[in-house]
């Protein structure tokens, strides 16, 4: 009985004193985890803000060169016919949309659609407006048609986008 006294006497100190070392150990460790998991966060957040920062702009530069306006003064010319700014305004879109691809990694689903769906608007509203044009018109007379047409929307699709992308990079920063 003594040693089982004795027995018990020595093992329960050392099992109190063993499970406050485990739990003090397993809670640094923990801890020392967790510390590494945020300097890991923040320091990726520090190499992707600006990326994507970067990748927002670029689609913002995007938006303004597929506007209507800025469109027009980049392709047309005094001896286009209506069907050659027709085309020439499509490659150019197509073009610069291809140029941009890459930036839907850096940005949210839905900005991407709302960029997406902004080009396909700008395509719908050249493309309608040529199907109304005479096949012989200038390419003078169809720019004056697309540009009645833009203003005669509430806001042209490039701008509505622009300002999502604006407020998306707001919630960023």
């Amino acid at each position: 009985m003594e040693s089982l006294k004795d027995l018990l006497m020595i093992t329960i100190p050392a099992l109190i004193v063993f499970f406050t070392a485990w739990g003090l150990l397993r809670n640094l460790i923990k801890n020392d985890q967790d510390k590494r998991r945020q300097e890991l966060v923040l320091q990726n957040s520090r190499t992707v803000t600006p990326i994507k920062l970067q990748a927002y702009e670029r689609i913002v530069l995007f938006l303004e060169r597929i506007s209507l306006e800025s469109l027009l003064v980049r392709v047309s010319s005094a001896d286009m016919t209506a069907q050659q700014l027709h085309s020439a305004l499509l490659n150019a879109i197509r073009s610069e949309f291809e140029h941009n691809l890459s930036q839907q990694i850096y940005m949210s689903q839905q900005a991407w659609e709302v960029v997406r769906n902004a080009r396909s608007n700008m395509i719908k509203i050249i493309n309608s407006e040529a199907e109304k044009m005479p096949v012989d018109s200038s390419g003078m007379s169809f720019s004056k048609q697309l540009l009645e047409k833009i203003m005669e929307l509430e806001k042209e699709p490039t701008r509505a986008a622009i300002e999502y992308v604006k407020n998306e990079v707001a919630r960023i920063i």
